[in-house]
């Protein structure tokens, strides 16, 4: 039978860093991973991020839906529909808001009888952990029925706020194993148990999000890229971008994290979905980005 997982975390977290480091163990140790990844706007642009570790046939994107709502009846025929293969697994990055004790909860109703019941594992930033504000019942909420947690964003971390967000982690879900991502061992993780904790009543429509996309000029220079950053409101926790920098041909990818680091890379190949800027969070509107892009192009 075929194991489900599906990776969870609030925004930024790490959960792309954690999936490209399963698709490569897997893939190493003979397994043939499937991907599915979900986010609010163009999930499309973010499955390129893994065409030069997997084919593109195996890896689905599913925009713009809430996987443990609307959208669950989607990621299921998705899932029943995934060719069988030696050793197989399916992978499920969910969005960075979603609801997941309702996700894990119903995505297991109505699959095919050759999947395992899905299990879940968390992805903890220790930094920014219980940092959120307003949000932070969200993000405790997604590490309730997890059957492991991962740790993240461990650099210069001292030990007692290690200790002390392990603590925290334990009180919520006393029968999660918490663990570092170095220490994960992918040969296990098709055997974890569905977790038995019982989960704390979340209100849903806490995580359904705004969010928008714009079209995204090319751009003068990267400092333009900061230039949109600074503009866009703290409201806004997730913010993407992918377009050309100046005479550059090749396309590069940017991102600002909830607690306002912004990384730039180069971008594999060509958006499917053409340059664009994308947020995620109260405040994003079409308004807000076009304005943010023209007080970058100056």
């Amino acid at each position: 039978m075929e194991a489900i997982i599906t990776i969870v975390g609030f925004l930024g977290a790490g959960k792309t860093t954690l999936l490209k480091y399963l698709i490569d163990d897997f893939s190493d140790k003979g397994w043939h991973p499937f991907i599915i990844l979900n986010d609010y706007e163009n999930a499309n642009m973010d499955t390129q991020q893994f065409t030069k570790q997997i084919e593109q046939k195996t890896i689905k994107a599913l925009s713009g839906s809430c996987i443990c709502c609307s959208g669950i009846m989607e990621l299921r025929n998705i899932v029943n529909r995934i060719p069988e293969r030696k050793k197989g697994i399916t992978l499920i990055e969910a969005n960075g808001t979603f609801d997941a004790c309702s996700l894990i909860e119903f995505l297991g109703v109505g699959l095919n009888d050759r999947f395992l019941p899905p299990i879940q594992i968390s992805v903890v930033d220790v930094k920014n952990w219980q940092q959120r504000g307003k949000h932070n019942e969200l993000e405790s909420n997604q590490i309730q029925v997890s059957s492991l947690i991962v740790l993240t964003h461990l650099e210069n971390i001292p030990l007692d706020r290690k200790s002390k967000v392990i603590q925290e982690l334990k009180v919520l879900n006393p029968t999660s194993k918490i663990i570092e991502i170095d220490d994960i061992e992918v040969e296990l993780l098709p055997k974890l148990l569905p977790s038995t904790n019982t989960a704390k009543e979340f209100e849903h429509l806490k995580a359904h999000w705004a969010s928008c996309s714009t079209d995204l000029p090319n751009l003068p220079h990267r400092d333009s890229i900061y230039k949109i950053c600074a503009s866009l409101p703290k409201s806004i926790l997730r913010v993407k971008g992918c377009t050309k920098i100046g005479h550059d041909e090749n396309y590069t990818y940017f991102e600002r994290k909830p607690d306002g680091e912004i990384h730039i890379r180069p971008f594999n190949g060509i958006p499917v979905t053409g340059a664009k800027l994308l947020t995620i969070g109260p405040g994003s509107t079409p308004f807000i980005l076009k304005k943010a892009i023209k007080v970058s192009l100056v």
